[in-house]
């Protein structure tokens, strides 16, 4: 019976990539062709004069942009004036807009409003960094320097295949648990142009690896190269969580059991996380940038009752999108995230700052 089971699904997905087949055809040339009319400057890449970082992937899905530009914030932000840069994907505004007090995850998007309150604000250590959300780069970053003429370097978010703005920088990053060089197009895959995209790549970051990600370092590395060029960096980074924090400044520690709740593209890291630091009742998924609301709130303080939990513990970037009244009734609790390298992290900071000097721009 299972061999029986085993061989339909192997048709199934066979038949669907048959079918599936000529969109990704398509996928590939439309893409193939947009860039290749920036690789022969039919269509300008603008340049400008601060110093540009872009962060991004190959993919769809989360590949741990946002730790990175945060990783590349605490990093750079104490000796250069710093903006950040981001679509603002699924705020509720639209043009370019410069964070302030008055915004929220709505206004900016949850995870731009996240590096605003951890960024964007004054603080004894952290010097304060202008964050900006525009659909369009090219016509937001002139609205940043002519508010903000000080800004030397600009990093931007999820950027990689948003040819109009020159970056002086392109860090691509791409998961261990789903890696580019092992993935296809749109739509028999997740990514959003071919493989041979990472030839723009100045550097490669293999993101959320497993703490025993060693042995397999070597090949990774290479299959990557085989695309970006053999003389592109290769590093291997993973996800380090800290202590849970409340969301509220309300009690502390945590009370357990807990009731997990989440809005990310893959939340299967946070919740092995979870489930082997405390006691975990249930977990409740729901989609990537996931709009929470009051029947949202509802439903958790349901399953709380209902499971015996006595908190409930989420991610930073969910966190940032619960800020309302039905949620400050319960004790909520999130666990920020930072970015970890398995090795060579003083060879990776070097390459940027080296960049940086040698750009004349800063």
């Amino acid at each position: 019976m299972s061999q029986r089971n085993n061989s339909g699904t192997g048709s199934f997905l066979s038949l669907l990539r048959w079918i599936l087949s000529p969109l990704a055809g398509l996928y590939w040339v439309l893409t193939a062709f947009r860039n290749h009319l920036f690789d022969i400057e039919y269509k300008k890449s603008l340049e400008f004069t601060p110093f540009i970082i872009s962060v991004g992937n190959l993919s769809v899905g989360g590949t741990g942009k946002s730790p990175m530009i945060e990783y590349l914030a605490e990093m750079l932000g104490r000796h250069y004036s710093l903006a950040i840069l981001s679509r603002g994907y699924r705020r509720k505004t639209s043009g370019v807009r410069l964070a302030g007090p008055a915004d929220n995850a709505d206004t900016l998007g949850d995870e731009p409003y996240q590096f605003y309150r951890k960024f964007g604000r004054k603080g004894e250590k952290q010097q304060k960094i202008v964050v900006a959300v525009g659909e369009e780069r090219a016509l937001a970053i002139p609205e940043i320097l002519h508010q903000h003429p000080e800004v030397q370097l600009i990093l931007l978010d999820d950027a990689f295949q948003h040819r109009q703005v020159k970056a002086d920088l392109q860090l691509l990053l791409t998961t261990y648990q789903r890696p580019f060089f092992h993935d296809r197009i749109l739509p028999l895959g997740l990514l959003r142009e071919s493989r041979k995209g990472a030839s723009r790549a100045d550097m490669v970051v293999v993101t959320k690896c497993p703490e025993k990600v060693e042995a397999h370092m070597n090949t990774s590395r290479q299959k990557a190269q085989r695309y970006a060029g053999d003389k592109v960096p290769v590093y291997f980074s993973g996800i380090r969580y800290g202590k849970a924090l409340s969301a509220f400044e309300g009690e502390n520690p945590m009370p357990e059991p807990v009731l997990l709740i989440s809005g990310l593209a893959n939340a299967d890291l946070f919740d092995a996380y979870a489930r082997q630091q405390f006691k975990v009742t249930d977990h409740i998924r729901w989609g990537d940038h996931h709009r929470y609301t009051e029947s949202d709130a509802g439903k958790v303080a349901e399953s709380m009752a209902s499971t015996g939990a006595k908190a409930v513990l989420t991610t930073e970037k969910d966190m940032v999108k619960l800020m309302s009244e039905a949620w400050r009734k319960m004790p909520l609790f999130y666990l920020p995230i930072c970015v970890t390298f398995i090795e060579h992290e003083a060879e990776f900071q070097q390459f940027i700052i080296n960049r940086i000097r040698s750009s004349e721009k800063v």
